[in-house]
Formats: C-alpha cells, sequence, structure tokens
C-alpha cells in the first residue's frame, strides 16, 4: 500500500474515512475504488488480515517498517498484545498533536512536527515518532505562535466538542496538553479490529 495515494481512493479502498474531506466522497462511494470496487470480496483470511493492518497504518500514517517495529515492542507487554499496539502508536508525538486538536488530520499533525513547531517539556522535539511518557508537556514553540494555523486552535481547535480523549490535559489558549495517563484502547477513536493485526503478523 501506497500511502501517498489521493486520501479519497485511499480512505474508499480501506473502508474508512482518513480526512474530513474524504467523509462525503466515502459516504457516496463506500466501496472500492475502481471498474470492480462494487463486486470485490474478500477471498481469504489473509486478505482481510492484511486490510486490518492496512487500515491501522493509514490511520497513523505509518510505514511498513514502523508498524512492524512497534509490533514487535508491544509483544514484549505484559498486556494483550493488541491492546499494547494501539497504545503504543497512539503516545507518538504526532497522534496526541492530532487528539489534543492542534491538528485537523494525521498528516497535518505530522507536518507540524517535522517543522518545528512543536515542543516536549521545553525541548524542540521534529520526529513524529516520539514516544510521549506520562506527565510531559507538549507545547507549541514560542516562535510558531503566531501563525494563522496556531490562531485557529486557540479559537478552538480541530477536535469536535467532547472529542478530546481523557488521557489527555488540553490547554488550547496555552498551546499546550499533557498526557495525563496510559491511554486505554476502548477510549482511542481508530477504527481496528487490532486482534486481525495481531495474527497477520504471528502468522
Amino acid at each position: 500500500m501506497n500511502n501517498s495515494r489521493p486520501k479519497v481512493r485511499l480512505s474508499r479502498a480501506l473502508g474508512i474515512p482518513l480526512t474530513p474531506k474524504s467523509v462525503k466522497y466515502f459516504e457516496a462511494r463506500p466501496y472500492p475504488p475502481g471498474q470492480h470496487g462494487r463486486g470485490r470480496k474478500q477471498s481469504s483470511d489473509y486478505k482481510v488480515r492484511l486490510l486490518e493492518k492496512q487500515r491501522l497504518r493509514a490511520q497513523y500514517d505509518l510505514s511498513e517498517t514502523q508498524l512492524s517495529r512497534a509490533f514487535d515492542r508491544a509483544r514484549k507487554a505484559e498486556t494483550k498484545t493488541g491492546e499494547a499496539l494501539i497504545v503504543e502508536l497512539e503516545r507518538r508525538l504526532d497522534a496526541l498533536v492530532m487528539r489534543a486538536g492542534f491538528a485537523r488530520t494525521i498528516y497535518q499533525a505530522r507536518q507540524m512536527v517535522v517543522h518545528g513547531h512543536i515542543e516536549v517539556n521545553g525541548q524542540k522535539v521534529d520526529k513524529p515518532s516520539y514516544n510521549v511518557r506520562i506527565g510531559d508537556v507538549v507545547m507549541v514553540r514560542e516562535r510558531s505562535r503566531n501563525k494563522p494555523l496556531f490562531h485557529v486552535v486557540r479559537e478552538g481547535g480541530f477536535a469536535g466538542e467532547g472529542q478530546t480523549p481523557k488521557y489527555l490535559q488540553v490547554n488550547l489558549k496555552a498551546l499546550a496538553f499533557r498526557l495525563e495517563r496510559e491511554p486505554q484502547r476502548r477510549e482511542v477513536p481508530v477504527v481496528c479490529d487490532e486482534q486481525l493485526v495481531v495474527e497477520y503478523y504471528s502468522r
């Protein structure tokens, strides 16, 4: 799968809207793109598991290598591997920047981090994969605060009312948030049957 495919086509191929813009297109055509999209059937257990793995990859905008490494780490956890994998991915800096309402999509959140607009505990961090720890304070850097995008964030951000996860304490006016505690799988708004992903990697 190429995550650089147009997001609407990718959304239809995976069966989930990946951006706000793709929602209306996905609702109108909720089947894979292409001439035979309507009639396609999953023909094997392998394809079902592969699709679920690709869906998870797309929601966090990861490479195959990144997801595979995250799975290897999750497999060593004391909790269920699938749940540990989701929590591992959810603690990525780019994912939490999006959840806090600083970005509309994971792609925008990643760009925000890579371009050096974000700091953790007072230090610039430009790696989207940075693992945020409990108690870490994430803020928009002083030099970036006057950008138009962050004026939008201050006025309410991109997370809808009631959509900010309970594991984050967010102060939009201060352009800051803190990871209060470990996310729990049921709180993470990711569309995925993670057990199928575990089965894919364990085959």
